[in-house]
């Protein structure tokens, strides 16, 4: 309650009324696969368009090195052609791939830096490490002191730091032991005249760092003025932390040294003296194909952001469709089916084997799953590779999604992603005909085709559910979309007193935003009362559940579904008939 301590007008602010609602996005999509470079664990990177991908992930995988694996960056790629938008990527990586590095298991206990690339590959190998002399800052000194010296400014000089003084003639290296009030301690008395007062001295001290550039192909990265000193803030570590390229590892016991050395010559060792020095990496592996599993897939939970494959999809909240592209041993499949129904925020896009193409061998695949958190397409796609120069087959689960998020862009979730054309594709693996369809059909099976004149279109909108509920992809998402929004949009409740007052704005909030889904098409109903209904009151809840601290909310939505079977009944009309 406010207090009012003395005489005066108070102007306060309540809320009465529902809180605005806002529906979560539907077409986000996830991709698990094997890549050229990329994280193997911790959170899934946002992709916006494939020209992320690629500086994320590297490139197309050749057909020679990764076989049926290699197929996640075209799966991107033709998501992004058919009209999506964003999505995330987790990569997995053969067990037996390795990261290219600077050292070898016999000389790491005395190499200074240790230089790691940032993930598996053999990308690693063309990594390329320029090191330069350099220096964050430099002064006069106006009096000596022993080993205490007045400085101009001590700005820049911290305890550990390698210094060296130059007099134009000779270089005298030293240790900072303190650097305070423009005053500086070194480890050793400096010898000669070291005072200069001028105004433009010739005569400075300076500190002694290195700065690295990091080469990758089109890439580079810069990191200015970095020391060995672990007190510095500039210390290599701290700065090369942020690197996406390598890890580094300072050997401080490597580095010790009785004597003030330049860091940059302690680098270098024999190539000390000089401008540059460059550091290779080498040993990087993909791995052998022959060793990925389906656990390499699936993935372990090893905690927060160190968890791997479909597991890492659990630290991402904004995922509502998901694909592992071209993988379909049954296990992964299924896993990732149990993760959406798990979580109940996504749908899985499945693909069928590309050797199955009876009918009977396409109803073997599809009978292993009963979800209505998924969906399974066939047949594979022609399409045009760019690393081959040539066309090739790729699974349609990437292009599905594309499609997903374009039909939910352009009329909603609640229109079936279905009669609509696959862009980038010049050909189907297998032409199927209308009587294969009529068995596929209802069994589950979405069936893209060719129609003369009308390209190449999706022609299924159905889960792989046995409930006939649930039988349609466009409903079971919009019911993912309105459950997830009403969950996101009512945070606020938790903790309010549980009361009529409450109860009313609970309903004026969610009647809110189901009257605009309504009015965008989703919901049946000629009105909203036809279309949904929001309950929350005496009779949702008991006094136990008010007691329990429970609110309980019943709603009732009338989803639109496809016109699956168009029927025109045509009869002939007589002079004398009717």
């Amino acid at each position: 309650m406010p207090e009012y301590l003395s005489p005066g007008v108070y102007v306060e602010e309540f809320e009465s009324g529902g809180k605005p609602m806002e529906g979560v996005s539907t077409s986000t999509a996830g991709f698990i696969g094997l890549a050229e470079r990329g994280a193997v664990e911790g959170l899934p990177e946002l992709v916006a368009n494939f020209g992320d991908f690629q500086r994320i992930f590297g490139s197309y995988l050749s057909e020679n090195a990764f076989g049926d694996y290699r197929y996640l960056a075209y799966a991107v790629e033709h998501f992004f052609i058919n009209g999506g938008g964003r999505c995330y990527v987790m990569r997995v990586a053969p067990p037996d791939a390795r990261e290219a590095k600077n050292f070898t298991e016999e000389d790491q206990e005395d190499l200074i830096l240790k230089i790691t690339a940032r993930n598996p590959g053999m990308w690693g190998d063309k990594v390329r490490i320029l090191l330069v002399p350099s220096s964050k800052a430099k002064t006069q000194i106006l009096e000596a002191n022993a080993e205490s010296y007045k400085v101009k400014s001590n700005a820049g000089f911290f305890p550990g730091d390698v210094v060296v003084f130059d007099d134009g003639e000779n270089k005298q290296f030293n240790r900072v032991l303190k650097s305070q009030d423009n005053e500086i301690v070194l480890e050793q008395a400096l010898s000669g005249d070291v005072v200069d007062k001028q105004l433009l001295p010739s005569k400075v001290l300076s500190t002694c760092e290195f700065s690295v550039q990091v080469f990758y192909g089109g890439e580079s990265e810069i990191y200015e003025k970095l020391s060995l000193n672990i007190a510095a803030p500039n210390y290599i570590e701290k700065k090369l932390g942020r690197s996406s390229l390598i890890i580094v590892e300072h050997n401080q016991k490597a580095s010790a040294s009785d004597s003030a050395v330049a860091p940059f010559d302690l680098l270098a060792g024999e190539s000390a003296g000089q401008e540059e020095y460059w550091i290779s990496l080498a040993g990087g592996s993909d791995g052998s194909v022959s060793s990925v599993s389906a656990a390499d897939f699936m993935g372990e939970d090893r905690g927060p952001g160190k968890r791997t494959g479909i597991q890492a999809f659990i630290d991402n909240d904004e995922v509502s469709i998901m694909a592992v592209p071209g993988v379909t041993d049954p296990n992964v499949q299924l896993s990732l089916v149990a993760h959406c129904e798990n979580l109940k925020s996504r749908f899985a896009v499945l693909d069928i084997p590309q050797d199955k193409k009876k009918v009977a061998d396409v109803q073997t695949h599809r009978n292993i799953f009963d979800s209505d958190y998924a969906a399974l397409y066939h047949p594979w796609l022609q399409v045009f590779d760019p690393l081959d120069k040539r066309n090739i087959f790729i699974p349609p689960s990437g292009s599905m999604l594309g499609i997903y998020a374009r039909s939910d862009t352009s009329r909603g979730v609640h229109k079936a992603p279905a009669n609509e054309v696959v862009r980038a594709c010049v050909g189907l693996d297998c032409q199927y005909n209308k009587g294969e369809q009529d068995i596929l059909n209802p069994k589950g099976v979405n069936l893209i085709r060719f129609f003369t004149g009308q390209g190449i279109r999706v022609w299924g909108a159905r889960t792989a559910s046995s409930n006939s509920i649930w039988k349609y992809i466009n409903v079971r998402r919009l019911f993912i979309f309105l459950e997830q929004s009403i969950k996101n949009g009512s945070n606020w409740v938790v903790f309010e007193p549980n009361d009529e007052k409450l109860w009313a704005r609970v309903q004026r909030t969610i009647y809110s935003f189901l009257n605009g889904v309504w009015r965008t098409g989703a919901l049946m109903g000629g009105t909203p009362d036809e279309a949904f209904f929001v309950k929350v009151d005496r009779s949702t809840m008991s006094q136990d559940d008010i007691d329990n601290g429970r609110l309980i909310c019943v709603i009732g939505v009338s989803p639109v579904k496809p016109a699956e079977f168009v029927i025109f009944r045509i009869t002939q009309k007589t002079a004398d008939s009717e």
